[in-house]
Formats: structure tokens, sequence, C-alpha cells
């Protein structure tokens, strides 16, 4: 029963990291990039309330999730 129940929340919160770094914007490449991104860090305005900041925490959210069924279905499997 224990193991079912793992076995699916493993699988929505997969399906929800893959999700949620699917909608995450690209990060710009070259050093233009580079300069562009930290006078944004410098001088922008409420970056921790924009929809990146916050697929970024649920992203870290995810993860950890993730990683703590992976590990309790390792230590289920065979009992």
């Amino acid at each position: 029963m224990l193991k079912t129940v793992l076995i699916i929340a493993h699988i929505i919160v997969s399906l929800s990291l893959i999700f949620i770094v699917i909608l995450q914007s690209g990060r710009s490449a070259g050093i233009s990039g580079e300069i562009s991104g930290g006078a944004e860090t410098f001088f922008g305005k409420n970056k921790g309330r924009t929809m990146d900041a916050m697929l970024v925490r649920w992203t870290k959210i995810a993860a950890v999730i993730f990683i703590l069924t992976s590990l309790a279905l390792t230590v289920f499997w065979n009992n």
C-alpha cells in the first residue's frame, strides 16, 4: 500500500518537475547576456516576484520532493 502511494507520488512529482522546467524561459547566451543579467539583478525591481523567480522556487521544491520520494522508494522497494 505504501509502495503504491510512493510510486504515484513519484510519478506526479516527476511530471510536474518536467512541466515546471519546460515553462521556464531560456537563459541568454554570450557576454551580452551576462552583462544584461547582472544589470537586471542590481537595478531590477521586484526580482523575487517575477514568474521566473517563482518557477525557480517551485523547481527547487519539486526537485527536493523528487529526491525524497526516490530515496523512500529505494528503502521500501524490497519490503
